[in-house]
């Protein structure tokens, strides 16, 4: 999780830093505006945190909580229902909806602006595919990233054709465990949590879109509407810096092909992920192992201490008996029962 977490946080970073670097000093005023430090508009973040603390408290009440749970579940399910009937017409909607404003459109240097958006964001996964994760893999592993990363080809291929992290899932779980030799216990538990958690890729779109919003003077193009999910979040993170949502409408046009890159560098987030993971937790994958193989009849518990990882003979107590391992298991009756 704070793996995940301080990925995503660091693309955020690196976004505003590749946004700096491609549009300098666009629309830069020496002025100060004292008034308008708030902004109107709903306080999404703060909606956000009170769920979030309103569903801990559901969860902690027990059989109570139980009629609220219900209802909100019921909730989900049809707003989603409602939300699949809508996206059956949304191409049809979104098609007229952007042709409506490229048509308004005076300025056309925007689609040049749009065009340095679209470099801007490639390049920075880019940057982050083949350098940052790479880095932080061989740090941590100490082994060649790149040959993890053509383990995982057939994935990344998968996820730029479907665009989706969730069901790319299957081909994820065959590549991180038959190609990259991932233990069964690490993927069938990280790369789900990652699919769900670990968005590189969307941290850094929409840290490129806000800056893009903000520099190339968009404000005058757009209308709602988003049938995406990374610009459904885009949306959250425009209201809550004080920007119009309805400026992402543009960005549109483009998603469509940015977001099948995204999910290939989310994809390949959450197999670095799982390989940092299972270094992480050898020691503890190795006594598990342990406690599974040996089969002793005993009435306490197992306790195993593993000693250096290049140490030949580690010792294992169990209640009475001495477990000595070398090349075979052996048994050394130390007490009487």
């Amino acid at each position: 999780m704070c793996c995940y977490a301080g990925s995503c946080v660091f693309l955020c970073v690196c976004g505003c830093g590749y946004m700096t670097f491609f549009f300098p000093w666009q629309n830069i005023t020496k002025d100060y505006k004292i008034v308008g430090a708030y902004t109107d508009g709903i306080n999404v973040l703060g909606l956000i945190v009170f769920c979030v603390a309103f569903g801990l408290v559901i969860g902690k009440m027990g059989e109570k909580g139980r009629i609220l749970l219900e209802f909100f579940d019921a909730l989900n399910e049809a707003t989603m229902k409602l939300v699949q009937i809508i996206m059956c017409y949304m191409p049809v909607g979104i098609l007229f909806l952007i042709a409506a404003k490229i048509i308004e459109v005076e300025d056309w240097e925007i689609f040049r602006k749009m065009g340095l958006y679209m470099v801007t964001v490639l390049s920075g996964l880019a940057i982050h595919a083949t350098i940052c994760l790479p880095l932080i893999f061989f740090i941590v592993v100490r082994k060649n990233p790149y040959t993890f990363t053509l383990g995982m080809a057939q994935a990344l291929v998968t996820a730029l054709m479907i665009s989706s992290s969730s069901a790319t899932l299957p081909v994820t779980f065959r590549c991180a465990e038959e190609n990259n030799g991932i233990d069964k216990r690490i993927t069938r538990f990280v790369l789900p949590v990652g699919a769900t958690i670990n968005m590189d890729g969307t941290a850094l779109y929409e840290a490129l879109v806000t800056f893009c919003i903000i520099t190339a003077t968009v404000a005058s193009i757009g209308a709602a509407g988003v049938p995406n999910a990374g610009l459904v979040t885009m949306v959250i993170v425009l209201t809550a810096v004080g920007l119009p949502a309805s400026d992402v409408t543009l960005i549109v046009a483009v998603d469509w092909l940015l977001d099948r890159f995204r999910t290939m560098i989310n994809v390949l987030g959450d197999a670095y992920g799982a390989g940092i993971v299972q270094k992480l937790s050898k020691r503890e994958l190795e006594r598990i192992d342990l406690i599974s193989d040996v089969d002793v009849a005993n009435p306490f518990a197992l306790e195993a201490t593993l000693d250096d990882e290049e140490c030949e003979k580690k010792s294992y107590v169990n209640g009475g008996f001495t477990v000595d391992k070398t090349d075979a298991i052996s048994f050394t009756e130390t007490s009487q029962f």
